[in-house]
């Protein structure tokens, strides 16, 4: 599989809280890093941030770019609130493929709907 299908099938398997198929595409020595945060996971770890993630609802790819080994997601991630309220992120996933799985993830995340210095919101 080149890059766009394993990512593609990588959003899908997330979005559908499928944490048990999640490691089978993901390499042996896949990892990840949060720039945000400047966290990195292995896989095993990866899985189960991911699993144990608070509010985690929904995941819809808005874009893919891939070319060989390489490719990038931008996606909506959608989830809960300790008060129930709807939390929308956008996140950009940079990732290279080997073997046909993940071997290599760095993720960018961010708010959604922030007010930009001048007062105008952002959407």
């Amino acid at each position: 599989m080149d890059a766009g299908a394993v990512l593609t099938r990588l959003a899908e398997v997330i979005d559908a809280h499928d944490w048990e198929g999640l490691p089978a595409l993901l390499h042996d020595d896949f990892t990840c890093r949060l720039v945000h945060t400047g966290e990195e996971f292995d896989k095993d770890a990866w899985v189960r941030f991911n699993a144990d993630y608070p509010g985690f609802e929904r995941m819809h790819v808005e874009d893919l770019v891939a070319a060989g080994d390489r490719g990038v997601v931008r996606a909506r991630v959608v989830g809960r609130g300790d008060e129930g309220e709807e939390l929308v992120f956008a996140v950009a996933s940079f990732a290279t493929v080997r073997d046909d799985l993940v071997v290599d993830l760095t993720e960018v995340w961010a708010d959604v709907g922030q007010e930009a210095p001048d007062g105008t919101r952002l959407a």
